[in-house]
């Protein structure tokens, strides 16, 4: 079985459809021709690639808060995707179990696009979604991780880091905050997408640069807490993308079979309650 044959879950990709859900007015950046990719534009990917069910991230992009766009594409294709939203971090218990009720798994924080102290006041939120068994999904990159480890070892939350944690490849693996992240794997409750190369490598694909980082991530946390992403539909990207050579590129970098299902499909079917029924 090739690996686009493989079962796969796409563990971080956006949806965006300004002809059915327009850009808010107070947006600032607003995606535009091949930045668009609506929901049934993804489902033929998806099936293009193998790919069974899929993490929907609500991008700042676009839409921040609004989720609308999002919570339609879950309900519309019932069983193939789940949700991480975007809320105020002032949210109540009913905004937060409204939206898992309808699929959505994760609350994003995003300080590479708010800053940290944006979420200086974060606390009570990430607590709440520790009641809910919810995740916070953090995008940080550099050493900005630093400022959201302590509140990951006090607080009981299960967390998603995306895109490596998006270090710093000239900085090495010992840079602060990537540091911290590898100790965090003792944790249990930290997960790692192995996503968003183009984010933070100086090099063109197949981003020899980042591989390191991935080999580290994959020794501290396992292939029983990384999943994989694709960053679909490729949101301000400097260069050309496209989702085959990044499906090759997983193969690449997890050659083991045992390693490779794990990551592409058994941890984030565990961890997201995707294909119950589903063997793969």
């Amino acid at each position: 079985m090739g690996i686009f044959e493989e079962p796969k879950i796409d563990c971080h990709a956006h949806v965006l459809d300004p002809a059915r859900f327009p850009y808010g007015s107070d947006i600032a950046y607003k995606p535009a021709g091949q930045e668009i990719g609506t929901a049934e534009q993804l489902v033929q990917v998806m099936d293009t690639y193998g790919v069974r069910h899929l993490l929907l991230v609500q991008p700042n992009s676009g839409y921040g808060g609004d989720n609308r766009c999002m919570l339609d594409a879950i309900s519309s294709h019932p069983g193939r995707f789940k949700g991480v939203a975007i809320v105020d971090l002032d949210a109540d218990m009913g905004t937060l179990r409204d939206l898992k009720a309808r699929g959505v798994v994760g609350i994003a924080f995003n300080p590479t696009f708010h800053g940290t102290d944006y979420y200086h006041g974060a606390r009570g939120l990430m607590e709440k979604l520790a009641e809910l068994d919810m995740f916070v999904q953090l995008q940080c990159e550099h050493d900005q991780f630093l400022a959201f480890a302590p509140w990951i070892e006090q607080i009981p939350v299960r967390v998603m880091i995306d895109h490596c944690g998006r270090p710093t490849p000239e900085a090495g693996l010992a840079q602060p905050g990537f540091a911290a992240l590898l100790r965090l794997a003792d944790t249990g409750r930290v997960f790692v997408k192995l996503s968003g190369y183009p984010k933070f490598s100086r090099d063109p694909y197949p981003f020899a640069d980042a591989w390191p980082f991935v080999t580290a991530l994959l020794k501290a946390f396992t292939p029983q807490r990384c999943m994989w992403a694709s960053d679909w539909p490729y949101l301000r990207a400097t260069e050309r993308q496209d989702y085959g050579p990044l499906v090759r590129l997983a193969e690449r970098l997890l050659p083991d079979a045992a390693a490779r299902r794990a990551v592409l499909w058994e941890t984030p079917r565990r961890l997201f309650g995707f294909g119950a029924a589903d063997g793969g």
